[in-house]
């Protein structure tokens, strides 16, 4: 058993690698498990993956970047012993620490399994945002790491990307960089597939990776101390989080789904904008209708809204979920920005909605919820 962890800062891409890296492995004949961690207590991209047909795991607290030797030993133990998975694909959220993750997995002591060389995403479209808005943050994770990914190159342009390469490559000589973009299936992909993976059967052949992480000290500019790997990841990032669910009343129209969706994203662009004008992180709506899921995506000030139309039935009580995490706000003007303009704009619509208000969760890491396996055999 291979297990492979995707790291990179919020909006980098990895629910879309980790989707396309489960595809490459089951079309090679690989029985393909996936871990997903988000922020907060309601998640979004476990419920993308799995209706993508892929065994999903989902830990919502938070803590998976702080808290790993029980509940990860426990959760890779129940995946070995009732899916006995080929390949284990790990998202950590990203606003957490890779590094500790695949640490901790390492001296886990697992049978019959290999850790891969640890992979951090860096989005290469807001590269020079992240580095004025969360250097110190994404300066550990790009040092931690093994393989960094530029990816979105696609949205970059083609002068700028060698300077890109050779920023990235100097921050951390010592790991392999590429480049990649989840709209191409290119020779940068199929490289990336094998050097993740090594031995790991591909439709593509084989290459092997030998790096090691850099051990490199990022100091905080604001304290003049270490940003350690060890201190809570989620204060290190200086972003600011909230998460919640509202139960709609009702299936709902694809197109009305869309229309609500565009209008709620654009709105909190503009509520975010107006007190961090240079933000960067990662907001995520996630609209079921009645016969698909409408998932929009904002990683940044300057970035366009995107959205997705996942072709899939949905459960008894269609839901609306979101994940904020925002760059330089207050975390109680961001919750009350997400509830009001939400709870607005479903009203607009004449949509029926009412909100499970999540618990608030202060990261105490003691305090890890239950973990769920969702088999979708």
């Amino acid at each position: 058993m291979k297990i492979l962890v995707v790291g990179g800062f919020l909006g980098s891409g990895k629910t879309s690698t980790i989707i396309r890296l489960g595809k490459e492995f089951s079309e090679a004949g690989q029985k393909v498990a996936v871990i997903v961690n988000e922020i907060g207590e309601v998640g979004l991209d476990g419920d993308v993956i799995s209706k993508y047909g892929l065994d999903m795991t989902e830990l919502t607290s938070g803590c998976i970047c702080c808290s790993l030797k029980v509940n990860m030993k426990t959760t890779l133990t129940i995946l070995n012993r009732d899916y006995q998975p080929d390949v284990i694909l790990i998202e950590p959220t990203g606003i957490a620490f890779p590094q500790i993750i695949k640490n901790e997995i390492d001296l886990m002591d697992l049978k019959n399994t290999t850790v891969q060389p640890l992979v951090t995403l860096i989005d290469g479209s807001r590269f020079k945002q992240l580095m004025k808005e969360a250097k110190n943050f994404a300066m550990r994770q790009i040092i931690d790491a093994e393989i960094l990914c530029i990816n979105k190159i696609d949205l970059v342009d083609d002068i700028r990307l060698p300077i890109l390469e050779a920023s990235v490559q100097q921050l951390n000589p010592k790991a392999k960089v590429l480049l990649l973009s989840s709209s191409r299936e290119d020779e940068h992909w199929f490289e990336f597939v094998e050097l993740a993976m090594g031995d790991a059967p591909s439709q593509h052949g084989h290459h092997e990776l030998k790096t090691t992480s850099a051990d490199t000290e990022v100091i905080d500019e604001a304290t003049g101390k270490p940003v350690e790997q060890t201190m809570d990841s989620i204060e290190a990032s200086g972003i600011a989080s909230y998460a919640t669910e509202f139960v709609l009343d009702g299936r709902i129209a694809t197109d009305v789904a869309q229309a609500t969706a565009r209008d709620i994203m654009t709105a909190l662009k503009s509520k975010v904008i107006e007190l961090s004008p240079e933000f960067v992180g990662h907001i995520k709506l996630f609209i079921e209708s009645g016969s698909n899921t409408v998932k929009t995506n904002l990683t940044a000030y300057d970035q366009d809204i995107t959205m997705e139309v996942i072709d899939t039935e949905t459960g008894q009580v269609p839901r609306l979920k979101v994940l904020s995490a925002v760059s330089s706000i207050d975390r109680d003007k961001l919750v009350n920005i997400v509830n009001d303009t939400i709870s607005e704009k479903l009203g607009d619509q004449n949509i029926v909605f009412k909100h499970n208000k999540p618990h608030d969760h202060d990261h105490d890491h003691g305090h890890i919820k239950p973990i769920d396996l969702v088999n979708n055999n």
